[in-house]
């Protein structure tokens, strides 16, 4: 009789706000895991639709040899209403621990940004920091047949000289995804929209951004045939027709998004998309295509509206790029978003009188403003911070801590932001009942179209 060897693989994010987010990483992980290690069966457990005692019964029945647990972030990033989840996180490593003796796994985009410190924490028996497919395979097969796993990249494990953390240096790029049958429904219903990544990897470093310490700062596309067969198989066997490219900038490398989107037109699948865009990068040309292909949301990291801000982020585009842009994407009739972090490092009146004139310059849009800056170690802006002595060296950051500009108030930015005629939709406005409405009528998308002013 064949041996029961069970992977279970664990999404603890419950965050819905503004919409529940399909747990993406954790299905390139199953289906990495279920092309290479033909011998065991991987399951799939999400908290956005299960409960502890669901988890502990999995557990009895299934007798995983190995847990994963993904923590796609330690806290909702809101200054109004910070909410932290690493004791959330820590209530399931110890539920898993009383239900079963699996060797126990985490990793994901929150752990990634503190690798050692949370491996402290959780006192798991491994970590795995960045992208996961490949090290957690390795992993695998190295506890099955005895072999060393102490070379494997990624990997966070505990040694006699304590905590260590591997540098990678080598990353995946034939990843094929196959979605869960079982969170299909849920997440179309509830977010209106599923997400692929296209790429990994981010070459820029605005001063206060983790992606470099999740994905790493070398950009790796990911098969656009692949990816393509994703949306044809989304399509044809789900009849989901929106997906969201979760690419930290999705026009980094604009011959590899041609050359995708020429293959989306060629196969015949009908899809709408959407993805995070930068400002500049993007020509008219580039956007006619990319409208042909299905694009029909931009959603901008732009930051600031003010040179001084934009240079101060360690930006690489102007207010002039800006303003271009947003007016290549009127003409092209492609719906944006700007979002915005006002109130951050070197923040004055000035500057947000500059950020809402020059938003007033910009075509029909809506604005999504955060106030300050979430401190990441690591970042250019936790050195600054600890300079000027807001941190200290020593700070975990695992709690949130924001880089909050003393000259300017939440409540003035608000009151100049409605100055502007423009629509702004700061964190602490509740939308939740509105996008419920919407969904309830099928709407599907991001939805914030339909605030445009």
């Amino acid at each position: 009789m064949k041996e029961n060897k069970v992977i279970l693989l664990i999404s603890g994010n419950q965050l819905k706000v503004p919409y529940p987010v399909y747990p993406l990483g954790v299905s390139y992980l199953a289906t990495y895991l279920r092309e290479n290690l033909d011998d065991y069966r991987v399951v799939i457990f999400d908290f956005n639709l299960q409960t502890f005692d669901e988890l502990a019964a999995i557990m009895k029945a299934e007798q995983p040899l190995l847990v994963g647990i993904s923590l796609r972030n330690v806290d909702n990033v809101n200054v109004y209403d910070t909410q932290n989840f690493i004791d959330y996180y820590l209530s399931i490593i110890n539920h898993i621990r009383q239900n079963t003796s699996s060797k126990i796994v985490i990793g994901g985009a929150g752990y990634s940004i503190f690798p050692q410190k949370l491996f402290e924490y959780f006192q798991p028996d491994f970590g795995v920091r960045g992208e996961g497919e490949e090290s957690l395979c390795k992993l695998v097969k190295a506890l099955e047949t005895g072999a060393p796993f102490e070379q494997i990249e990624g990997l966070v494990y505990k040694s006699e000289k304590g905590i260590i953390a591997n540098e990678r240096t080598a990353y995946s790029k034939n990843l094929r995804l196959e979605f869960e049958p079982s969170l299909l429904s849920y997440y179309w219903q509830h977010s209106g929209m599923l997400n692929i990544q296209t790429k990994r990897g981010c070459p820029y470093a605005c001063d206060y951004c983790s992606y470099p310490l999740i994905e790493g700062k070398f950009t790796r596309n990911l098969d656009a045939d692949l990816v393509v067969e994703n949306l044809k198989k989304m399509r044809k066997d789900y009849n989901v027709d929106y997906v969201f490219f979760t690419d930290s900038v999705f026009n980094i490398s604009n011959n590899y998004n041609i050359d995708l989107a020429e293959k989306i037109i060629a196969s015949g699948v009908k899809v709408r998309w959407g993805a995070y865009f930068t400002p500049f990068n993007l020509s008219a040309e580039h956007l006619k295509l990319f409208k042909a292909s299905g694009l029909t949301h931009i959603e901008f990291g732009t930051d600031s509206i003010s040179e001084a801000m934009l240079e101060s982020f360690n930006k690489k585009f102007t207010v002039q790029d800006i303003i271009e842009t947003s007016i290549i994407c009127q003409k092209q009739d492609v719906n944006f978003a700007h979002f915005l972090i006002l109130g951050g490092n070197n923040e004055t009146k000035a500057t947000i009188a500059e950020t809402m004139q020059n938003a007033m310059k910009l075509p029909p849009t809506v604005f999504f403003p955060t106030m300050g800056v979430r401190i990441y170690p690591g970042t250019q802006l936790c050195s600054r911070a600890i300079a000027e002595g807001l941190i200290q060296h020593e700070d975990e950051l695992m709690s949130s801590v924001y880089y909050i500009s003393k000259d300017i108030s939440s409540d003035e930015i608000k009151q100049e932001a409605k100055k502007t005629g423009r629509k702004w939709v700061f964190m602490d406005e509740d939308l939740g009942p509105v996008m419920k409405m919407m969904r309830a009528k099928g709407k599907k998308g991001p939805l914030w179209e339909y605030l445009i002013q």
